[in-house]
C-alpha cells in the first residue's frame, strides 16, 4: 500500500478549547448521547423567509413571531396561539402571508409523509376553521391566491374554498393498497423523495396531478407486538427488483369544468417508466418528467392544459444512470429552464431554451453544483452549493445566468449550507468543520457577514469538561491509486510507541458521503469520542462509489455493487495495519443500512484483515431490495446476475470467521427483516456461530423506549469485547 498523505489536522480539543486534556476530564458516556441529549447542537428555530427577503418568522411557546433579519430589536407578534386547545407542530403562510395552515397531531407514515389535523388561520379576523372534520390530512396547499387549500384524504383529492366553505371531491377512486391520488407510494417517496404528487397552477384554475395505481404491486407486511393476544399485521406495497411497480399517470383537473382529464404521452417501449417530478412551468403549462426503469433514458415533458398532450423538449441519456434532483428552474417569459446535469463528467448547471438546445453552460471544472438555492430573475443570478478542496469542503456562490461573474458568498473552509431570503439578498449561513461546532449567521450577496444568530458557545464550554478526541484528515491510496478521503479519530492522550485496535465506520452507498470537512458529517461523533477515551482508534474512509468527486468515482461501481467498496474498505484497513501504532489483529468494522451491507462484505469477503464486524439493518441480497434503487445501479438479476451473486452477503456466509455482530428492526418498512432473517438461515446452515439483537416494532432507524440506549450499549460491549 501507498503511504498515508495528510491534508491536515484537526486536534479537536486543543484547538477549540485551547488547552491541554487532562486525566480529570469527564468521560462521555452511552447515556449522555441516547437518553440525556447531554450534547446537543443548537440551530436556529425553524423559520420561514417574508416575501420581503428581510424578516422571517417562526414558532415560539404558542406564539408566531416576526423578526428582522438585521435588526436586533424584539420580534413582532403575528398570531397567539396560547388559546387553542391544540399543539401546533408546523405552520406554512399563503402566498399573500394573510393565512396560515397549523398542523397538529402529526402521525408519520414513513420516512418524509405524515398526516395531521389542519387548521386555518385568516390572520385578518384572527379565526381559526378546521380544514376537514372527517379525518387527518396529508400535503395540504393553498393555491397562489390563498382562497382555496387542496388536500389528500383517504387517497383522494380534496378542495376546500375558504369563502364559501365548501369542499368538493376531486378524485373518487382512491383505495388503499390501491389506488393513490395525489401522494406518492412508498418507494417513490423513498427513493425519489417524492411526497405530495399534485400541484396547484399559477393562477389557480386547475390542479395537475399523479395517480398510482399500485393494484398489481405485491405487498410486504409487518407485524407489531402491542402487548395484545395477537400481533397487529401491517401491509403496504413494496415493489421489489423485477417485479411490477406501480403503473403511474398525469392528470389535470379544472375547477370550473370540473372535470378530470388523462394527459397523454408519447408512446414508450419501456411501460415500466417512471414519474418523478411534476413542477408547472406556466399558467397553461405543467411539466412533467419522464425517466425509464433503468433511469438512463430521461425525457421532460411539457403537457398543454388545453389539449393535455405533451411534448417533450429535452432529453438526456446516460451509459449508467441519471440522478434525479430538483434543479428544474423555468425562466419567466419563455427564456427557458435551468437544469443540472453531470453529461460533462461533473454535475453543473445548464440553461436551456424551451426547444431542449443548450445557450449557455453556467458553471465548470471539478468542483460540483451540490445544492440549487434560488433564482433571481431581476439580477439575472443564480444561486447555488459547490464541492470544494476534492469533495471535502461546501462553499456558496453566486453567477450570472450568462455564466459570467461568480462570486463566492460563504467561502470559509468547511462546510457552508445556507438558506436563502426570496430575492437572493440575505442567507442564513450554516457554517461547521470537522472539530468547530455549527454556527449560523446572516450574511448579504457580496458575502457581508450582517448579523450572527448563533455559535453554539454554551455547548463548547460544557465541552471542555469532557475527554475529546483527536481528528485528523487524511488520503489513502487503494490498491489501483486512487485516493481515499478519510477521518482518523485518536484518544485525546494518544502514544504513538502503543499498538491500539481500530473501529472502522463505513456507508459507501452510491452518491454518499461521510468524509466531510462538516461537524459530525459521520454522524456518529460521541460514541467514536467515547470509545476513543476507551483506547480505540476510529477510521471512516469513503471508497470508490461516493460522491463530491465526480461522475466518474461515483458511477465506477455500477452493476457491481459491493465490489470496489469492498476493497478500497479493506485496502484502508491494510494501510492501517502497516502503522507502527496499530495492531493489526484487531482491525473491526461497523455500518448501518448500506454500511450495514458492506460491513459484512468486509468481513466475509476479507476474512483475512477484519477481525468483526457489527451489521446494522443490512441489505444481504439486492433481489430483495426496492426496485426504484436496485435496479437503478444493478438493473435486475435477468440483465445481470453475476453482479446480484457476487457481492451478495447471504450467499457468504460459509466465508465467516471472524465475530458478527447482525442487528435488525423488525418494523424495518426500508430494508425489511427478511435480509437478516434470511442471513440467519444462511448461518445456520453453515454453522456459523453470531450475535443477534432484534428489536420488535422498530423501524430503520431503531429508536424509542430506550432502543438506542440498549443498542449502542451492546455494540460498546461487543467492541470491547470482540475487537
Amino acid at each position: 500500500m501507498k503511504s498515508i498523505k495528510l491534508t491536515y489536522l484537526f486536534v479537536f480539543a486543543s484547538l477549540i478549547f485551547g488547552g491541554q486534556v487532562s486525566a480529570q476530564k469527564k468521560k462521555i458516556t452511552v447515556e449522555d448521547f441516547t437518553e440525556r441529549n447531554t450534547f446537543s447542537v443548537k440551530s436556529v428555530p425553524q423559520f420561514f423567509f417574508m416575501n420581503d427577503g428581510e424578516h422571517y418568522t417562526y414558532w415560539l411557546d404558542k406564539k408566531i413571531l416576526k423578526s428582522h433579519l438585521l435588526a436586533s430589536s424584539e420580534p413582532s407578534l403575528i398570531f397567539d396561539g396560547s388559546w387553542l386547545n391544540f399543539d401546533i407542530q408546523d405552520y406554512s403562510f399563503s402566498a399573500d402571508e394573510r393565512k396560515l395552515l397549523l398542523h397538529s397531531q402529526k402521525d408519520q407514515i414513513y420516512r418524509y409523509s405524515f398526516s395531521s389535523d389542519v387548521y386555518v388561520l385568516d390572520l385578518n379576523t384572527n379565526m381559526v376553521q378546521k380544514l376537514c372534520e372527517e379525518g387527518k390530512v396529508m400535503y395540504p396547499q393553498f393555491n397562489l391566491q390563498g382562497n382555496k387549500v387542496a388536500y389528500v384524504l383517504n387517497n383522494d383529492i380534496y378542495i376546500k374554498d375558504l369563502i364559501s366553505g365548501q369542499t368538493k371531491r376531486v378524485t373518487r377512486d382512491g383505495l388503499k393498497n390501491s389506488i393513490i391520488n395525489g401522494a406518492s407510494d412508498w418507494v417513490y417517496e423513498e427513493e425519489f423523495t417524492m411526497t405530495r404528487a399534485f400541484e396547484w397552477s399559477p393562477d389557480g384554475s386547475t390542479i395537475a396531478y399523479l395517480k398510482f395505481d399500485e393494484s398489481q404491486v405485491k405487498e410486504s407486511s409487518i407485524e407489531y407486538y402491542l402487548r395484545a393476544n395477537y400481533p397487529v399485521e401491517y401491509r403496504f406495497k413494496y415493489p421489489k427488483v423485477g417485479e411490477k411497480n406501480s403503473l403511474v399517470s398525469a392528470w389535470f383537473y379544472n375547477l370550473k369544468k370540473k372535470k378530470n382529464v388523462q394527459i397523454k404521452f408519447p408512446a414508450t417501449e419501456d411501460d415500466g417508466s417512471y414519474f418523478p417530478r411534476l413542477k408547472w412551468a406556466s399558467d397553461q403549462q405543467v411539466s412533467v418528467i419522464r425517466i425509464n426503469r433503468w433511469q438512463n433514458e430521461l425525457d421532460l415533458f411539457l403537457a398543454d392544459l388545453n389539449t393535455a398532450e405533451a411534448r417533450s423538449i429535452f432529453h438526456e441519456s446516460n451509459s449508467r444512470y441519471i440522478d434525479i434532483h430538483d434543479n428544474l428552474l423555468f425562466l419567466k417569459g419563455a427564456k427557458g429552464f435551468l437544469w443540472t446535469s453531470e453529461i460533462d463528467g461533473y454535475n453543473h448547471l445548464y440553461h436551456y431554451g424551451l426547444d431542449g438546445k443548450k445557450i449557455k453552460q453556467i458553471t465548470q471544472g471539478k468542483n460540483e453544483i451540490t445544492q440549487v438555492l434560488g433564482v433571481n430573475e431581476s439580477q439575472s443570478e443564480i444561486y447555488f452549493q459547490i464541492s470544494d478542496n476534492d469533495g471535502l469542503d461546501r462553499k456558496i456562490y453566486r453567477s450570472g445566468i450568462d455564466g459570467n461573474e461568480k462570486t463566492c458568498i460563504a467561502c470559509e473552509s468547511g462546510t457552508n449550507d445556507a438558506d436563502m431570503s426570496p430575492g437572493g439578498k440575505y442567507f442564513i449561513v450554516n457554517h461547521s468543520t470537522s472539530y468547530q461546532l455549527p454556527k449560523y449567521f446572516v450574511v448579504d450577496r457580496n458575502s457581508r457577514v450582517i448579523k450572527k444568530l448563533e455559535d453554539n458557545q454554551s455547548l463548547q464550554s460544557k465541552l471542555a469538561d469532557y475527554d475529546l478526541a483527536d481528528v485528523e484528515h487524511l488520503r489513502i491510496a487503494n490498491r489501483f491509486g486512487d485516493s481515499l478521503n478519510a477521518i482518523l479519530i485518536k484518544p485525546s492522550d494518544f502514544d504513538p510507541s502503543k499498538k491500539y485496535p481500530v473501529l472502522m465506520n463505513v456507508y459507501g452507498g452510491p452518491g454518499s458521503q461521510l468524509v466531510l470537512n462538516k461537524w459530525n458529517s459521520f454522524k456518529y461523533t460521541w460514541w467514536f469520542n467515547m470509545l476513543a477515551s476507551d483506547g480505540y482508534l476510529i477510521c471512516i474512509s469513503d471508497n470508490r462509489g461516493t460522491g463530491g468527486r465526480g461522475e466518474e468515482f461515483k458511477k465506477q461501481t455500477y452493476l457491481h455493487l459491493g465490489k470496489m467498496e469492498t476493497e478500497d474498505q479493506t485496502d484502508a484497513a491494510l494501510y492501517l495495519k502497516t502503522l507502527p501504532f496499530v495492531d493489526g489483529d484487531r482491525i473491526g468494522i461497523f455500518g448501518w443500512s448500506y454500511g450495514g451491507y458492506m460491513s459484512s462484505l468486509c468481513l466475509l469477503k476479507s476474512n483475512d484483515v477484519f477481525k468483526s464486524a457489527i451489521s446494522v439493518a443490512p441489505v444481504t441480497h439486492w433481489k430483495w431490495y426496492d426496485s426504484v434503487y436496485s435496479e437503478r445501479y444493478m438493473k435486475d438479476e435477468k440483465q445481470n446476475s453475476n453482479g446480484f451473486a457476487e457481492y451478495a452477503p447471504v450467499l457468504l456466509a460459509d466465508r465467516l470467521k471472524g465475530n458478527y455482530m447482525l442487528v435488525h428492526g423488525m418494523g424495518d418498512d426500508n430494508v425489511h427483516f427478511q435480509h437478516t432473517a434470511e442471513m440467519i438461515n444462511a448461518l445456520v446452515r453453515n454453522n456459523k456461530s453470531f450475535d443477534l439483537y432484534v428489536y420488535p416494532n422498530r423501524s430503520h432507524g431503531i429508536s424509542g423506549d430506550r432502543a438506542r440506549l440498549h443498542l449502542f450499549s451492546e455494540m460498546t460491549r461487543f467492541v470491547k469485547n470482540k475487537i
